[in-house]
């Protein structure tokens, strides 16, 4: 059984400020509407055997946003989705490793697991598909498989593999050896020579050779990656221990695991369509050009400007006489960046990170299992929400000490619970929550129903509440 299993994580830094921590690169909407984690499980559904499960790898925080992406791809509720839940981010080989572990335990050492990147984009699912029936050929023989990308371009940004001698019967080959990422000169002599791939971070694994490598090569990785799993078994929610998981060596496959396979490694030439969308240059590639070379997604008002990429999210963008800019605009940052040097854009998030700013981590916008809230105002002595609560969704009992809060509802009927008492709030009425007064949140209707929070005091931080009950699980902010 060929077993998908999707890596969700990462944060995206170069495609700022439409990725954030909270909501990463696989989270982006595409110009045709859907995301980069919907088109990785369209593709994993149309490889996957037809009893088998698509697993999916990603962190506790992306659980329930992960969920609904997955519910709006056609089919998906008819296959079994587990997830295996990361408290922190430690690489490929740790999630790679975890995963072989609970599909050891679940499925037994002969099933294969095909390990997808949710960040790629791959349009020719044909193409896919036979170049992972050759791939799954080769680790019937228990080869561990990567997938080798067909190069069109001098490419400094990717790593490379040199391929070995032909494994004959198959349309693969040996790995020579792994290339780290090469100058412009030596990446052009990779493309003359025609005996070197990308590297994709894709892979096709038999669960027991795997297992059986990774003993051999990396014992303690193994080691510490297995006192990570819970003692008992959960088919479908799997959460990785946060202090041993923390342990762990944070080290990707190829390092790991791929390049001491030796002879057990294997690449399969990919030649369909790849992007990992790893810059704005890429996605606005995505958009057809108008006559001057303009590519526009939202609203934007072209003036004498030529080969400009512009994403408007709320609002009207105005460019006149300005050429081969990159202007993305979202409703509380705007970056403005020349065409060449769009892979900068991580030094902007790293400059933000290290002042603490928001926008590194979440959107005004910020998603919870219970619906989102939108930031309307965040000033020194108030901050104002707009709540928007899902059909039977509830937020957990809490209370904050450092502030009071005021909440109208503007849609629906809310059930309200505010110290002892217990009752319904109806559209134009509001409720008082004092200072350290327990209070929660309830939708008890089969429509969304939306509040406006009024928050008053000296503080406003999302580390301000302390949970008593939640019935998602969550123990500490930020939530709500």
């Amino acid at each position: 059984m060929l077993i998908p299993v999707i890596l969700s994580g990462g944060a995206g830094t170069r495609l700022w400020p439409v990725s954030r921590r909270t909501s990463p690169k696989p989270f982006i909407r595409l110009p045709d509407g859907e995301s980069l984690l919907a088109k990785t499980l369209i593709r994993a559904l149309h490889v996957a055997d037809p009893q088998a499960p698509v697993l999916t790898v990603t962190g506790r925080e992306h659980y329930f946003l992960t969920r609904e992406e997955y519910a709006k791809v056609a089919g998906s509720g008819q296959r079994e989705l587990p997830f295996v839940l990361e408290p922190c981010g430690r690489n490929t080989a740790p999630a790679v490793l975890a995963t072989a572990l609970k599909l050891q335990r679940d499925h037994g050492d002969e099933v294969h697991m095909l390990v997808l990147p949710a960040d790629h984009l791959i349009t020719d699912l044909d193409g896919f598909a036979d170049c992972v029936a050759q791939a799954r050929q080769l680790a019937a023989q228990g080869h561990l498989v990567t997938f080798g990308l067909v190069p069109d371009r001098p490419e400094t940004g990717y790593g490379y593999i040199r391929r070995g001698p032909a494994i004959a019967g198959s349309d693969g080959y040996r790995i020579d050896r792994f290339v780290e990422k090469p100058d412009a000169a030596t990446a052009q002599r990779f493309l003359d020579g025609g005996e070197h791939y990308w590297n994709s971070g894709m892979f096709c694994f038999p669960v027991g050779a795997l297992l059986a490598n990774a003993e051999r090569v990396a014992p303690d990785l193994l080691a510490a990656v297995q006192g990570s799993l819970p003692a008992t078994a959960n088919n479908i929610l799997t959460e990785l221990d946060g202090d041993a998981f923390a342990r762990v060596a944070d080290i990707s496959v190829d390092y790991a695991i791929m390049e001491p396979a030796g002879e057990q490694g294997a690449v399969v030439p990919a030649r369909f369509d790849w992007s990992d969308i790893g810059s704005w240059d890429a996605l606005g590639a995505l958009t057809p050009a108008d006559d001057s070379g303009n590519r526009v997604v939202g609203q934007a008002l072209m003036v004498d400007s030529h080969d400009c990429d512009v994403r408007a999210e709320s609002r009207l963008v105005a460019m006149v006489g300005a050429r081969d800019l990159v202007v993305v605009e979202t409703p509380d940052a705007v970056l403005v960046a020349d065409r060449g040097h769009v892979q900068q854009v991580k030094q902007v998030v790293d400059q933000l990170r290290d002042r603490g700013h928001d926008s590194t981590e979440l959107h005004l916008t910020v998603q919870r299992p219970w619906g989102s809230y939108t930031i309307l105002e965040d000033a020194e002595d108030c901050k104002v929400k707009r709540l928007v609560v899902k059909p039977g969704q509830v937020l957990s009992l809490q209370l904050h000490h450092r502030r009071s809060e005021h909440w109208t509802v503007v849609q629906g009927t809310a059930k309200v619970r505010i110290g002892d008492e217990e009752f319904l709030l109806e559209r134009n009425q509001s409720a008082y929550i004092p200072v350290q007064t327990l209070h929660r949140l309830e939708n008890p209707t089969d429509q969304d129903i939306a509040l406006i929070e009024v928050q008053c005091g000296d503080y406003f931080g999302e580390d301000d509440i302390v949970r008593l009950e939640d019935v998602y699980g969550r123990d500490t902010a930020p939530a709500a």
